[in-house]
């Protein structure tokens, strides 16, 4: 491991699984050769945030600064960096590191580094064994290779949650070649499906939203879906029998997916991004065999694709929705979060922590 010096910082941090988040002054590396040290200017506020600092998935360590939504402004560079200067605009998402060597980071698919990839937050860093500490927070120092730029004219602001919402959303249906003429239906409306909406729409298919409550109609339709299927009305589900080429499922609690399979036509592919619990009920193997379908998974995206979803969804206007808090509402947030009750992404402006204690 090796040494480095450090600069004083300040962020909101958790100090347990059970307690609120608040003020916590710690320090931040000076950049190494190949590092950018920014300036935070907003982050996103994920549902993975609160997992973590709540030690959901066990895997917490504390204290804790969540936060993988990062937009910001470059203050200094290492000597080795070439892609940026001061002044520049860029983002950080839900990475900051991995081995580099393997097959997947020579792909550029560092987040499924043989080795297993650096988190934001949360992570020992693979050089001085220090924990990562994520974007609620007043700067942040990345590596050069996981630092994307910030197209001109995309809206900061409602850019930060591409960098989670937007990749994860866009990588698979980057992957399994999603275009014009295909029929892709999005289940669940949240941070990730309405995002998810936009971009097959800008990619030319006709998107369907899969939503649990009648009442959301009008607020799909709002989102640019082409149609909306109440899917716990089950003449609904049954009218769309075999009419989907992909499913993209954003829903992150356990659910029954037997359904939608059966909406999928041949050879179609149901896609999750959101569910990382077994699947209960069971998967129905005659949904998959009889048809050729794919049950597939994906994991937000690498650093090439990162940067290539800002570059698309400025090219096509698309922003995400969302509610902007100071940093002092944090808590607040979360807890309307875990109600829904957020349309459909809150962000902080980091310069209100100039004014907290």
């Amino acid at each position: 491991m090796t040494q480095s010096t450090s600069v004083p910082a300040k962020g909101y941090a958790a100090h347990s699984s059970t307690t609120p988040l608040q003020p916590w002054n710690f320090t931040r590396r000076t950049p190494r050769p190949d590092d950018v040290s920014i300036e935070i200017l907003y982050c996103g506020v994920c549902h993975s945030d609160l997992h973590f600092a709540r030690d959901d998935w066990g895997m917490a360590s504390y204290p804790v600064i969540p936060g993988h939504e990062i937009v910001g402004r470059v203050t200094a560079v290492g000597n080795d960096v070439t892609q940026y200067k001061v002044g520049d605009l860029v983002g950080v998402g839900c990475m900051v590191d991995s081995c580099r060597h393997c097959q997947a980071c020579n792909d550029g698919l560092e987040q499924f580094c043989l080795e297993g990839f650096t988190m934001t937050y949360g992570s020992p860093d693979k050089h001085d064994g220090t924990l990562t500490q994520g974007g609620y927070s007043d700067k942040v120092v990345v590596s050069e290779r996981f630092v994307v730029r910030m197209p001109d004219g995309i809206d900061l602001k409602s850019a930060a949650p591409l960098l989670c919402a937007g990749i994860t959303t866009y990588s698979p249906l980057k992957h399994y070649g999603v275009k014009a003429g295909h029929k892709v239906g999005v289940i669940g409306m949240g941070g990730l499906g309405h995002i998810g909406v936009k971009l097959a729409k800008a990619m030319g298919a006709e998107v369907t939203i899969f939503t649990r409550s009648a009442s959301k109609v009008a607020e799909a339709k709002s989102q640019g879906a082409d149609h909306v299927v109440v899917s716990t009305d089950e003449a609904q589900m049954a009218s769309v029998t075999g009419q989907f080429d992909f499913m993209l499922d954003t829903v992150p609690v356990k659910h029954d997916i037997n359904p939608y399979l059966n909406a999928l036509k041949y050879d179609g592919t149901h896609i999750l991004v959101g569910l990382l619990e077994p699947l209960e009920p069971a998967v129905e193997g005659i949904n998959l065999v009889f048809k050729r379908r794919v049950l597939a998974g994906s994991l937000i995206g690498g650093m090439p694709e990162t940067q290539e979803v800002l570059d698309f969804c400025a090219e096509h206007g698309i922003s995400c929705d969302v509610e902007m808090i100071n940093i002092d509402q944090i808590n607040e947030a979360w807890q309307r979060m875990e109600e829904g009750d957020v349309k459909y992404r809150f962000v902080i402006d980091m310069a209100t922590l100039k004014d907290t204690d």
